[in-house]
């Protein structure tokens, strides 16, 4: 999903949209409807403003001045740099930002581009450059899950209920009846629900593509009428639509479920489970797909109902160990029941547990959880009503098949073994705080995220024996097509505080003292990134101008800038936190970002606290340190605020 950031959901309070009072939930406006004799649902009340209504009067992202951006970024990398280190980002700053520097003709290049015709945003060729420009693989490395709360269901019942609520949400999209997510009366962008349905990112050699609806060559909402099931390694299309456009009831989708597992009860033969491919480097995979084109002509339309299909469901033969062991597949189970370039996937295992695998290159957090909470807060039979699903008879799995050579045979199995040891190489924890929550922060006086990042620092300190670069994900959905910033969490505040908690001789005022300050400086710098006045993107930007257009603007070489340690040193990550705040998810979680990183997703509700951490397995015993400290930061935290309240 990037270069040195996990999955972006949320901003550094766990309201989930700019402006959220800490803790506090997206507002929307309900719409309900009825089916009608068509089967199309009707408003029963208009809804307030259509899905899309807002997204041309949003106000634009911000593009801040190089010197703002300059100061900022040497502001951000000072707490993490040498005295000398620091010396020399100060000098090549300079040179960078000065009159005559390379910084003015790049900066001037991105505003006449920012103001150009069509443009949306000075970000608008960033995004698919961070996302469909990475080369290595997108499997664990950038796709993200959530595991759902138990529904103490049985497989199909939980796959068709999910389905249901899926396909519901989707008709509401196609009307526009969706309501635009407002907050704190600030309406947010819903670009991104363009690409939940039939939405699959395509593996390019240099760069990859997405196949979408709402595009110019797919134009409106997707017509496809038919899912990917996938079970034991093998591929199904079902029609969870019928011929004219009216959902199956729940219990055709039920019965068509269990005729999959009928079906499937039989792996396909070994190495031909194609999902596998999907795990490659996206070059490799990229060539693998040209020869699955180039193999048989009927591999063209099997590539066609996979790539079209609305979702994919993924039936798994086996039950998790436990909590760990089913976050761990969500994040990165296969055995070739996995499509990793498509948007979204249902993941459903042998005992009911569920969760969604999503694929991040159009696609953040904020939204995705939005439509797990609409097909999670409601009963699948509601859904299925209100969708207007009647019998229709069950549909039919019609079996996806490849026809492969023994050259894609070898490529499937090398892809499989690949990845099995990618995963093995990768260390996860899982780490449950049942007795503390947002709400207890706030009966503390402190934001609940400034809280848990302090948390994570001290713990980090205690663990690795000192700070170091911490990435928190911070959305900017308020602005027109808006998606992230990415904020350095690491503050001369936070040194501070890290340093009087460490100090035998400072009392508990001292640290007090210390630790609100830092947590206020944290809401500051969170604030100021949901406003877009955050400098490692803008830079970025105009480090990948000079790489595309460097030779036209007379800047053939990349400025100093981008190899000072502070450049270098802010982007390496040792913590990479997001938050998914959702009472209908248990743990949402991603794979670290670099070899010595520790991934640390979190869900931070009112009554509980959830971490999913994952790290390189080098990087195993120190992931296991952290879990360790942070259970005795959280607490130690806990009680030096009470102990102020007590007083």
């Amino acid at each position: 999903m990037h270069t040195s950031q996990g999955p972006e959901t949320t901003p550094s309070m766990p309201g989930a949209m700019p402006g959220a009072t800490p803790g506090a939930s997206p507002k929307v406006t309900a719409s309900a409807t009825v089916p009608t004799g068509t089967g199309e649902p009707a408003p029963a009340a208009a809804a307030t403003t259509s899905t899309f209504a807002h997204e041309d009067v949003l106000p634009r992202v911000p593009l801040p001045t190089l010197e703002e951006s300059c100061q900022r970024f040497l502001a951000w990398c000072a707490p993490l740099l040498t005295a000398e280190e620091l010396a020399d980002t100060e000098a090549e700053v300079a040179a960078f930002a000065a009159a005559d520097g390379p910084g003015q003709a790049l900066q001037a290049a991105l505003a006449t581009y920012d103001a150009s015709d069509g443009v949306h945003s000075w970000l608008d060729t960033f995004w698919p450059y961070r996302y469909l420009g990475r080369r290595d693989r997108i499997a664990l490395n950038a796709n993200f899950f959530f595991l759902f709360k138990d529904a103490a269901q049985l497989q199909v019942q939980r796959a068709a209920g999910l389905i249901a609520g899926a396909v519901h949400y989707k008709r509401q999209l196609d009307q526009e009846l969706v309501p635009p997510i407002v907050q704190r009366g600030q309406p947010q962008t819903m670009e991104q629900n363009k690409f939940l349905f039939s939405a699959t990112r395509i593996p390019g050699t240099v760069q990859d593509t997405v196949r979408a609806p709402y595009t110019e060559g797919w134009p409106g909402p997707s017509p496809a009428r038919h899912i990917v099931v996938f079970h034991r390694g093998a591929m199904f299309r079902l029609d969870v639509l019928g011929p004219d456009g009216v959902p199956h009831s729940l219990d055709d989708v039920e019965a068509g479920l269990h005729a999959v597992l009928e079906m499937g009860a039989e792996p396909p033969a070994p190495d031909t489970s194609v999902g596998h491919l999907t795990t490659m480097a996206r070059a490799e995979w990229a060539a693998a797909r040209q020869s699955l084109l180039a193999c048989h002509p009927r591999n063209a339309d099997a590539l066609d109902d996979v790539e079209t299909a609305l979702f994919c469901v993924c039936l798994e033969d086996f039950a998790p160990a436990d909590i760990q062991h089913t976050c761990d597949e969500l994040l990165y189970g296969d055995r070739g029941n996995r499509w990793f370039d498509k948007a979204l996937s249902l993941i459903v295992f042998a005992d009911g547990q569920a969760g969604i695998n999503v694929e991040h290159c159009e696609l953040d957090g904020t939204t995705v959880l939005s439509f797990v909470d609409a097909v999670l807060g409601t009963p699948a039979d509601e859904h299925s009503r209100r969708s207007g699903a009647t019998d229709q008879g069950a549909p039919t799995p019609r079996p996806i098949v490849f026809e492969l050579d023994q050259a894609l045979r070898g490529q499937v199995r090398s892809a499989a073994d690949a990845f099995a040891a990618y995963g093995e190489a990768t260390a996860t924890c899982t780490v449950p705080f049942a007795d503390f929550g947002a709400n207890t922060a706030k009966s503390l006086r402190v934001s609940p995220d400034a809280f848990v990042q302090l948390a994570y620092q001290l713990a980090h300190q205690r663990a690795k024996g000192r700070l170091g670069a911490t990435y928190e994900s911070i959305a900017t959905r308020s602005y027109r097509r808006g998606r992230t910033e990415a904020m350095r969490v690491v503050t001369p505040e936070i040194q501070r505080f890290v340093a009087a908690m460490e100090d035998p001789a400072a009392d508990a005022a001292t640290r007090r003292a210390a630790l609100r300050t830092a947590a206020d400086q944290h809401v500051a710098r969170a604030k100021e990134c949901q406003l877009g006045q955050a400098p490692e993107q803008h830079l970025w930007e105009l480090e990948l101008i000079q790489r595309r257009r460097g030779e036209a603007l007379g800047i053939t070489e990349q400025p100093a800038l981008y190899r000072s340690p502070g450049w270098r040193i802010m982007r390496d990550d040792y913590l990479s936190t997001s938050s998914a705040p959702s009472a209908h998810i248990q743990h949402f979680g991603f794979g670290s970002t670099s070899s010595r990183c520790i991934g640390v997703a979190y869900v931070l509700l009112p009554d509980r606290f959830n971490v999913y951490l994952s790290t390189p397995r080098p990087v195993a015993a120190e992931m296991h340190t952290f879990a360790t400290r942070l259970r005795e930061a959280v607490g130690e935290l806990r009680e030096l605020l009470g102990e102020e309240q007590e007083n």
